[in-house]
């Protein structure tokens, strides 16, 4: 009983603001700056075509499609080889390396801001390479919250593959990038995918660096839906469905991996 009642609880705290966010997103202003009502009165798709048209949504959503595939995809490439590497092999600084990696994920972000704005800052004056306000400067800000987790989830999927599979490679001639490649990733698929999947979503909603490290012109979706709050009015109607349509890549994206994804992290947890 006190089982049912908890998950009915908290399938509430999940499904009562997607229902509100859906039933705003269908009402005029109007209705959403009146009286608040569940259901609505006055239906219309007008804010899913008019939020194309207040801010430049479809630029910000190239933006963020761009960036965080990109931090994405590089962090899980360099992750697979430093996992397999911590995995596989003892060498000097293994402990050490390990730890900081692990370690990384216990500051907060706005820690990191400043020194990596001052870097960016200095790689311009220094060398001429513009990253403050660019794509690729986003793509590296990314990667060093990224590309640790990756690393850690991964080297902790690669030690739960049975070492006799590189063994067994190893007397067939195979060298340590064929075993790697033909052996071992096929078998590290579900945790592939779930790194990919957790890193893509992570970029994906990022605000702190965004908002500071980007122009009109790189601007990601996390930070243009902020874009619909004015001095003179607030669209609510037009942010729930913008959000609504901001979700969708991430949603559909879990669905179709959402197998791999929960057997990936089920299994990278387990180190």
């Amino acid at each position: 009983m006190f089982r049912t009642i908890t998950i009915v609880i908290l399938a509430l705290f999940v499904v009562v603001p997607l229902y509100i966010m859906i039933t705003t997103s269908v009402k005029p202003l109007g209705d959403v700056q009146g009286a608040f009502s569940w259901l609505p009165t006055h239906f219309t798709l007008q804010p899913f075509i008019d939020i194309w048209r207040t801010v430049p949504l479809g630029s910000y959503f190239i933006n963020s499609i761009i960036v965080s595939l990109s931090a994405s995809v590089l962090s899980v490439v360099v992750a697979i080889f430093a996992s397999y590497a911590v995995s596989r092999w003892r060498f000097r600084g293994r402990t050490v390396f390990t730890t900081t990696v692990l370690s990384t994920q216990m500051f907060p972000g706005v820690l990191f801001l400043l020194p990596l704005y001052l870097i960016f800052i200095n790689i311009n004056q220094t060398f001429g390479v513009q990253l403050v306000g660019t794509r690729p400067g986003l793509i590296i800000t990314y990667l060093t919250f990224t590309l640790p987790f990756s690393i850690w989830m991964l080297s902790g999927y690669f030690d739960n593959i049975p070492r006799e599979l590189d063994e067994a490679a190893k007397v067939d001639g195979a060298s340590a990038l064929v075993t790697l490649f033909r052996v071992v990733l096929p078998v590290a698929r579900p945790g592939v995918i779930a790194v990919l999947v957790y890193s893509f979503m992570t970029a994906w909603g990022e605000v702190l660096f965004a908002s500071v490290l980007t122009t009109e012109t790189s601007r990601t979706l996390a930070v243009g839906l902020g874009e619909y709050s004015t001095e003179v009015n607030v669209y609510w109607n037009q942010i729930m469905a913008a959000s609504l349509v901001v979700s969708v890549p991430i949603v559909v994206g879990f669905l179709l991996l959402q197998r791999n994804f929960v057997a990936g992290l089920t299994a990278g947890a387990v180190k």
